[in-house]
């Protein structure tokens, strides 16, 4: 089961970088929405079996011993990757938006010390 787990996303991420080398070297001109498509697909995959895995939990424990589960800080780390996905494809593609670099970095700026503690607590 762990094989094609990793199978799958390897795959996922194969798609997603020949469709970025395509829109990069000028090949195509798809929006970057598109570019992005498997990723999202991927941390769409990803914050579905963390959830059900949260309701999973949430029948047999107590409210407290909630909170202690990984599967919720991945679903904060999904949605936080989602939202820095989505606001580089903004400042990618609407130019008009004049979106300043330290805002699409943001979500960004917060992932990275959630991801530190986390793996520094380990």
């Amino acid at each position: 089961m762990v094989m094609h787990r990793a199978l799958f996303t390897w795959f996922i991420l194969l798609i997603f970088f020949i469709l970025l080398c395509l829109r990069l070297e000028a090949r195509t001109h798809w929006n970057w929405f598109l570019i992005f498509l498997p990723m999202w697909i991927y941390d769409l995959i990803l914050l579905i079996d963390a959830l059900f895995n949260i309701f999973i939990r949430c029948k047999h424990e107590n409210i407290r011993n909630l909170f202690k589960n990984k599967n919720i800080l991945l679903v904060a780390v999904v949605l936080l990757k989602i939202a820095a996905q989505i606001t580089l494809c903004l400042k990618l593609e609407y130019a008009a938006l004049n979106l300043q670099l330290y805002h699409v970095l943001l979500p960004f700026w917060i992932l990275l010390p959630i991801l530190i503690v986390d793996v520094s607590v380990q």
